[in-house]
């Protein structure tokens, strides 16, 4: 697991930059199975999660939530029969921060432990 897993978010100010093309480079090998996408103009991490059930789909969407509650960092999450689909971007400046990368690999940690 990355060194990210080890990083607790930053409080994150509006008008704090979003990551360069060159931090993208460095951060996202670290979680190399999050898709970089663009919804409504905002940069987001994303990655489906397929698990067996509607149950265990529930029961990571609860860790996941947990984690955002612990961290003040949330992400969206959309629950489905056996998948979740769980996007990270800070609001407050509209795309990636850093902090979005933590996020991304604490989740992958929660699924793989």
């Amino acid at each position: 697991m990355s060194a990210l897993t080890e990083q607790a978010c930053e409080a994150c100010r509006a008008d704090a930059p979003t990551v360069t093309e060159e931090e993208k480079k460095q951060l996202h090998p670290d979680v190399p199975d999050w898709e970089l996408v663009t919804l409504d103009g905002e940069e987001q991490l994303q990655r489906v999660f397929k698990l067996k059930n509607f149950a265990e789909a529930q029961a990571f969407t609860n860790k996941v939530g947990d984690l955002a509650e612990a961290e003040g960092h949330h992400p969206a999450i959309l629950l489905e029969f056996g998948k979740v689909t769980v996007r990270w971007w800070t609001h407050k400046i509209g795309g990636l921060h850093k902090n979005d990368f933590i996020m991304a690999a604490r989740t992958d940690q929660l699924f793989n432990g």
